[in-house]
Parts: structure tokens; sequence; C-alpha cells
């Protein structure tokens, strides 16, 4: 059984988006070391997510989970949809070349995150890691135009839902994310081939978008007919690709976020 959210530290984080909208929202906190910010994915914080927050303690690092919408403990997808539609100053689920409002809130919640290594080295560089999936999974692409974010995964990204070919984020969006990831590390994007949300013509546009120049998204489609990859879909057996996948991901933010002296 993984750890419930009532072991989680518990605050509220309140921030404008650019058009003036103030966004507030519940973090759950748990864990020491570096920061890793998951962004719940439409089933919502459920077994699986609580699971995975987990692993990553387990890992060594501290997991920051904002509560967007719908219950903690359980999934619901139907209803959590509905209210993610009621939630339009925040999430658009349909728009293309432009991110969702929410992601402003994101930005501003992993520039608030204390940084774990100024204790250890003074010099260090504050930074997070983020992991989107889904309908957050667009996000996590987005907040790697926020200087304070060094490592990026997203699992299975699914919006715009209306168009599977377009992308979710401004031409002015992909020029920042292009910089920050030109002085970190590729992104790391992950998918099952028989997805039918997230489908073969998204990593087609996303590698047409940012590897045109050099390789800034790291592709990984993993076998089957599955969608969460890190989540519901997870198996937590040694050699099995989601398995694999998560080893990966664990791998990819020790080594971009844990700053030496």
């Amino acid at each position: 059984m993984p750890t419930q959210i009532d072991q989680f530290e518990k605050s509220n984080f309140s921030a404008c988006t650019q058009k003036g909208h103030t966004i507030s929202h519940d973090v759950y906190t748990r864990g020491g070391g570096p920061s890793v910010v998951i962004i719940q994915e439409l089933p919502g914080i459920g077994q699986s997510t609580l699971r995975l927050a987990d692993k990553l303690i387990e890992a060594g690092f501290k997991v920051v989970m904002p509560h967007l919408f719908g219950p903690i403990g359980k999934t619901q997808v139907g209803r959590n949809l509905l209210r993610v539609f009621c939630l339009r100053k925040e999430f658009s689920l349909f728009e293309k070349n432009k991110s969702s409002p929410i992601v402003d809130w994101l930005k501003a919640l992993c520039r608030s995150i204390p940084n774990h290594n100024a204790t250890q080295n003074p010099n260090a560089t504050h930074g997070v890691g983020v992991i989107g999936m889904c309908l957050t999974g667009n996000f996590a692409i987005s907040l790697m135009a926020e200087d304070s974010v060094l490592a990026a995964v997203s699992s299975q990204p699914s919006m715009p839902f209306n168009d599977p070919s377009a992308l979710h984020m401004s031409d002015i969006d992909i020029a920042e994310i292009k910089t920050n990831i030109d002085n970190n590390e590729p992104i790391k994007v992950f998918r099952f081939e028989g997805d039918w949300m997230c489908k073969a013509s998204k990593f087609e546009r996303l590698n047409k978008t940012f590897n045109q120049e050099k390789e800034r998204l790291q592709f990984h489609t993993l076998p089957g007919n599955h969608h969460s990859v890190l989540t519901q879909d997870f198996v937590d057996e040694a050699g099995h690709p989601t398995h694999d996948a998560l080893l990966e991901v664990i791998e990819y933010f020790g080594r971009s976020l844990r700053v030496t002296a």
C-alpha cells in the first residue's frame, strides 16, 4: 500500500496568471533531497500516483505534488474531466499554439521551492525537476521555459485533445523552452506504442518542432496499447518496460538535480 496523502505536509500556494487571475491550490510535500514536482494526470492523485511519489522519495528526492482537481486517493476520469471543463480560467483543453493559464501558476510554484543544494554549496544552481502526465504531459514541456526547472519528464502528452498533431504552447514558449534545454539536458518523453490518446503524430510534431537543430527531446516508445507509463499501467517488476522507464527517470533526475560543489 503506498503512503497515503495524510502523511504528506499540506500547504496552500497562490499565484497570478499573465492575465491577472489568481489561482490557489493545495500542495502536498514529502521527502528530502532535490525536489521533483509531480503534476497529476486526468484520473487524479490516486494510489498509482502516490506509489510513484513513494518511488521517487525512496530514491532520495523530495516530492512536491500540487492538487489541481478531483478527490485524492482514488481515480475518476469522467468526473475529473467535467471538473477541468469548469476550471476555464486554469485549463484550455483544446487550445492550439498556447499554454493553459495553470502553467503560469506551476512556474511560480517551481520558483518558490527552496534550493536544496544551497546548504551544501552556496553557488549551486537552484532547480527542480517536473513530471507531467496525460493532460499535464504538455505542461512539463512548457515548464522547461522556466529557469528554475532543470529537468522535465513528459509522459503521454495528450493536449490539445482535439488535435494530436498540434502543440499546446506558443512560438514564444517554444523558443524559451529550447534555450533552457540547451543550457541543461534534453527532456524525456514517454508513450505506449498503441496509445490512442497520445498518438505517434504527437511525437512526430514534437520531434519536428524541437529536434531539428539538435536533440532536445528524447523519445521513448514502450510496447503495448496502454496509456499511463508511470502510474496506472506501471508494472513494478524488474525488466518490465515501465519499470525500466521509471529507473531511467530516476537516473535522469539524479544526474540533472544533484549539483556537486
